[in-house]
């Protein structure tokens, strides 16, 4: 199971729906074709209830790894200009609207929306 299966929390939530068939099965539970169905409604039960405490492990995001980037071209105010960021040249945009950018001026980049990165200068002189 553990190689169809991203997580071992289903494979877990399903054992555990196999042992309540299991014990069912001797007093209630005397087809084998009802036992499966049971199994199978009662693996989904646990696995949609229970996932609600369980909270999932978040991809770190490379973007926050590396947060310097150096301008290519200028970024005029409101607008777009080029970046080279970890070896590459990206699409940027300064992340306040009224500010512009003058091009060899090392930035630091806030976030990414799509492929182009919201950028701040290193020294600003926003008062």
């Amino acid at each position: 199971m553990e190689l169809l299966l991203p997580t071992a929390f289903v494979a877990f939530m399903m054992g555990i729906s196999a042992f309540v068939v299991a014990l069912l099965s001797g007093v209630i539970l005397g087809k084998l074709w009802l036992q499966v169905v049971v199994w199978l409604l009662l693996s989904v039960v646990l696995i949609l209830v229970c996932r609600r405490f369980v909270k999932p492990r978040r991809a770190k995001s490379k973007i926050q790894d590396a947060v310097l980037a150096e301008t290519l071209t200028e970024i005029p105010a409101g607008k777009t200009g080029r970046v080279l960021y970890e070896g590459n040249s990206w699409r940027a945009r300064c992340f306040d609207d009224h500010l512009a950018i003058a091009s060899h001026q090392r930035v630091y980049v806030v976030r990414r929306e799509g492929t182009t990165l919201i950028v701040m200068p290193e020294y600003s002189s926003i008062q």
